[in-house]
């Protein structure tokens, strides 16, 4: 979701059904707060069923803190995007067995 707006959107733009994944690109820090507040804003409106990925230029120290806290897949610099993307793929068809 890409709005240009630095606070959460989700309550105001209805996420569709069908919608299985979202994704947080951070290339100037805020990842962890942008992270709680997404994670937070998807629990309200009963949609935390949703695979929530991150990328971007993160410090690889933060990745953990960023699992624990609902980042299904970090993805900092350097990454090889087929890899990301079979990551993602299976992660779902996990969630789907």
């Amino acid at each position: 979701m890409t709005t240009g707006r630095p606070e959460p959107s989700v309550r105001r733009e209805k996420s569709p059904p069908r919608s299985a994944v979202v994704g947080i690109s951070s290339l100037a820090g805020g990842h962890k707060t942008l992270l709680i507040q997404l994670v937070d804003e998807l629990k309200k409106i009963g949609r935390d069923d949703i695979m929530v990925v991150v990328g971007g230029v993160i410090p690889p120290q933060d990745y953990e803190f960023l699992r624990q806290n609902g980042a299904h897949a970090v993805f900092g610099p350097g990454t090889f995007i087929p890899d990301a993307a079979k990551e993602i793929l299976t992660q779902l068809n996990n969630r789907l067995e």
